[in-house]
């Protein structure tokens, strides 16, 4: 009888898992539970839909389709939920779009149901004006409001990338944009010296930025803060997101970092052949070695490919990671990878901080704007631990650099000693890392 998989979420930490479990099983029985009405897409892209930079409406931030993954074979069930998970008996309880339920019988079960944008437990929260942006459907609902016209004021309860994005995205449809935070600067993932930088960028662009606020409620139209009452057509979400492991939960798999998942290297969680991936389940931190859940559409891509792997008869296991992440926020390109200067002390380790003022090019050039580049290390060994940069066009993806560098377990005379490219277009003949690197070994 051949092998029947389920794979309960239609997006990358599911469904990515596909192509390698037929690569390995042709005959393979592959049922694909998805309660939305999309598979493969790209939530990363919602900010740029919304802001108008793109085009065709939600099919453009589709990857692959219904259609497309059962041409490949797959048994794609859109609107199909699964209620429960039942271990011992190896059944999935799913109820149809009808509002029927059926068991479906699994030999292997791949979760991948995401996560949750972090609904804080205040007056009003389940009010209809207020939103997540987690799937298309959050998509569609935004994208309603702005070409109807009726949103002007738009307010951002947190400051993650996509809270940001999304507080951008409507300032280029005319509306205003106001970023209320408890924290003294935006950004969390960076030390607040650069997350500053992401303030500039922010009002200089015309957000209305207000921090060490608390929002305490809301009510129709509303916003209501420690400091008084902001009116709202539309509240954007933006204080993370947190895993949706609920129905895992409920079925007896263990849990891990934030209520994630647990999962080993394979992606294999508690229970025999029963695997998770994506933002539903907890990762391990390449520099402190600790389990950590850290949401990110390329973890997800990268550990269904693995479960596919294992699930299909092969074996693979899935990288540590280090938190590696990019976004471009008005004026400014912003990055980081491995642990800030706070999670570096959180993580008891004995850590110095070295932040640098370059430009993107070489300084001579008329279009030449500034860059900073912090480097964290480890104080007596010299190891490199983390990086964070903000800057104008052509800064960011130098973190790409230093994530290879924490990767590849070096100190910061080796990042020093890295042959890195040289043209006045693109740097001044010491590369911004490299000069960071320079200044972090005076410090050590």
């Amino acid at each position: 009888m051949a092998q029947r998989v389920v794979v309960i979420g239609g997006d990358a930490g599911g469904m990515a898992a596909v192509s390698p479990i037929r690569g390995r099983q042709p005959d393979a029985e592959i049922v694909a539970l998805e309660r939305g009405g999309w598979t493969s897409y790209s939530a990363c892209g919602i900010p740029y839909l919304v802001g108008g930079v793109i085009s065709g409406g939600l099919p453009r931030l589709v990857a692959r389709s219904a259609e497309q993954h059962r041409d490949a074979g797959a048994d794609v069930r859109l609107g199909h939920e699964a209620m429960a998970i039942d271990v011992e008996r190896r059944t999935v309880d799913v109820a149809s779009p009808a509002g029927d339920h059926y068991q479906l019988p699994f030999d292997d079960l791949m979760i991948g149901t995401g996560g949750t944008p972090v609904r804080p437990p205040l007056p009003g929260i389940e009010l209809p004006f207020i939103h997540g942006v987690q799937n298309l459907a959050d998509a569609g609902r935004l994208l309603q409001l702005v070409g109807e016209g009726g949103c002007q004021r738009v307010v951002v309860v947190g400051s993650g990338y996509i809270g940001l994005e999304m507080a951008e995205a409507f300032l280029e449809r005319g509306c205003t944009s106001t970023v209320i935070d408890q924290r003294p600067q935006p950004m969390g993932t960076l030390d607040t010296d650069m997350g500053a930088l992401v303030a500039k960028a922010m009002t200089d662009r015309g957000i209305d930025l207000r921090l060490e606020v608390a929002v305490t409620g809301f009510d129709d139209g509303v916003v209501h803060t420690s400091e008084g009452p902001v009116p709202a057509d539309a509240v954007i979400l933006g204080l993370g997101v947190g895993p949706n492991a609920e129905l895992a939960a409920a079925a007896g798999l263990e849990l891990g970092a934030k209520g994630s998942i647990r999962v080993d290297a394979r992606q294999e969680t508690s229970a025999p052949r029963v695997w998770a991936a994506g933002d539903c389940c907890e990762s391990m931190h390449r520099i402190t070695g600790q389990p950590v859940h850290i949401p990110l559409g390329t973890y997800a891509n990268k550990q269904a490919r693995v479960a596919g792997i294992n699930i299909g008869g092969g074996h693979a296991e899935t990288a540590p990671v280090l938190g590696t992440a990019i976004t471009k926020l008005c004026s400014a390109e912003i990055a980081r990878t491995g642990l800030t200067e706070a999670e570096a002390e959180a993580a008891g380790l004995d850590q110095v901080g070295q932040v640098i003022v370059s430009t993107n090019k070489a300084g001579y050039l008329s279009d030449a704007v500034e860059m900073r580049v912090k480097l964290v290390a480890e104080r007596g060994t010299g190891r490199l631990l983390g990086a964070q940069i903000v800057g104008g066009p052509g800064s960011a993806k130098r973190i790409d650099t230093c994530a290879v560098a924490l990767t590849a377990g070096m100190d910061v005379q080796q990042v020093l000693d890295l042959d890195l490219a040289y043209a006045p277009p693109f740097s001044g003949v010491w590369d911004p890392v490299a000069v960071a690197a320079r200044e972090m070994l005076k410090r050590l």
